[in-house]
């Protein structure tokens, strides 16, 4: 007896489809659309892998010939479609006071076929594995979240081999960059599209570069990202005084009076309040070999009442550089700081409801490509939640007379975790 299989409504989503005719003039056949509009109707579905096969198979009215051409084999550029797509989240997805988070992502691989896989440090698994790895931009403010763009890690024995640049179609202006570089293309990439921000935030893979945090100053743009323990800062009084000695993040941290920490709740989340406790020393980031800008050093560790549960569950204090002005209230600190959540949050949507962990792209076009259409399932997603009634930009702390009460009510839009389309 042959084996029913329950298929994704051949029907489409009249919101949806509307709004994939805004992407019409990309592609030279009407047909390629249908193929867009079948592929992100199955990345939301309930289908369990998201393949381009698995695809295929779960959504009616599409083949895996079509999902194949769509990838591959149809000329359309995916660089203008997520610049028109940025555009139209421009047009009404902003609301002041933004910020680009920076991060990676990862997949896990098997085999060596995929582009740019190799083994190296998966985020996905925490460890190093077998995986493709890349760079992607996220706007973030009070009310929106959403992303950018995205560029694939090429690794350096990637990068050399002509071989496997051939087989994968890799464009020769593409060379090896370290993740930092391509951080700062997203982040130029993003300014260039007219995304609104001033700073950038980032984890500290990039805040412990010192190449991409002079990057971020040459281009005028402010940070707030976390560092390692061992992050080298000179107090700004010690300079004064004329004997500045390196100092490790932790050590300076560890030497505040328990009277300088302050218990900060910065936003109510989805799963509650959002409290920690806070400290910030006016410092210069600096090795052995030079000392910088001046910028806040902050430090953060649970609550005392919490910090034996911490120690059970191995967390560790935490650390951040930012320059943002020395007039600064620590709570806004605290708070552009913790922005980053928003994007990991972007990770995990786009690894359930894209499924680009189900795809191992073997072309670079066809890795962009799938980033480029998660990106745009995520935007349409984003565009179903209603909009506010009004928009307040507070970034100044609000009094409380309790440290649980938020001094930051609001708290960036996250995507609804069931926005799918029905079998």
């Amino acid at each position: 007896m042959t084996e029913l299989t329950e298929r994704v409504s051949p029907y489409p989503i009249p919101e949806l489809k509307a709004y994939l005719k805004l992407f019409r003039k990309h592609f030279y056949r009407c047909e390629s659309l249908h193929t867009l509009e079948r592929f992100v109707t199955g990345q939301m579905s309930d289908i369990e892998r998201k393949s381009g096969a698995g695809i295929a198979e779960g959504v009616a009215g599409l083949s895996e010939g079509a999902v194949y051409r769509l990838m591959v084999e149809t000329e359309w550029d995916e660089e203008a479609l997520n610049q028109q797509r940025v555009e139209t989240m421009l047009a009404g997805w902003v609301a002041g006071d933004g910020v680009l988070v920076v991060d990676e992502g990862s997949y896990p691989r098997q085999g060596d076929k995929c582009v740019g896989v190799g083994r190296q440090y998966c985020g996905e698994l925490g460890k190093v594995a077998n995986c493709q790895v890349f760079v992607t931009g996220h706007y973030v403010d009070p009310y929106y979240a959403w992303p950018t763009s995205g560029r694939l890690y090429l690794l350096e024995e990637w990068a050399n081999d002509a071989a496997r640049r051939e087989e994968a179609r890799i464009p020769e202006d593409v060379v090896f960059q370290t993740k930092p570089e391509i951080a700062l293309d997203v982040i130029d990439q993003a300014r260039k599209m007219g995304v609104p921000f001033e700073g950038v935030v980032a984890d500290g893979g990039y805040g412990n570069n010192p190449n991409f945090l002079a990057g971020l100053e040459e281009r005028g743009l402010w940070c707030g990202v976390a560092v390692a323990c061992d992050f080298g800062v000179c107090l700004a009084d010690e300079i004064a005084a004329g004997d500045a000695p390196l100092h490790r993040a932790d050590a300076v941290v560890a030497r505040q009076p328990t009277s300088a920490w302050q218990t900060i709740t910065w936003r109510k989340g989805s799963e509650g309040l959002l409290t920690k406790q806070f400290v910030a020393i006016r410092a210069h980031r600096a090795t052995a070999e030079w000392t910088g800008p001046e910028g806040w050093l902050v430090g953060e560790h649970p609550l005392p009442k919490e910090e034996a549960e911490a120690e059970d569950q191995k967390e560790k204090p935490q650390y951040y550089w930012s320059d943002l002005p020395v007039d600064t209230p620590l709570a806004r600190l605290a708070e552009v700081l913790h922005r980053r959540p928003s994007i990991e949050r972007g990770y995990q949507d786009g690894k359930g409801e894209g499924g680009q962990k189900h795809y191992p792209a073997r072309r670079w076009s066809s890795f962009h490509r799938h980033l480029v259409i998660e990106m745009l399932t995520l935007s349409w997603l984003i565009r179903q939640q209603p909009q506010p009634k009004e928009v307040v930009i507070q970034t100044a702390p609000q009094p409380v007379e309790d440290p649980r009460q938020p001094v930051f009510p609001l708290r960036p839009r996250t995507i609804p975790q069931r926005a799918r389309s029905s079998a």
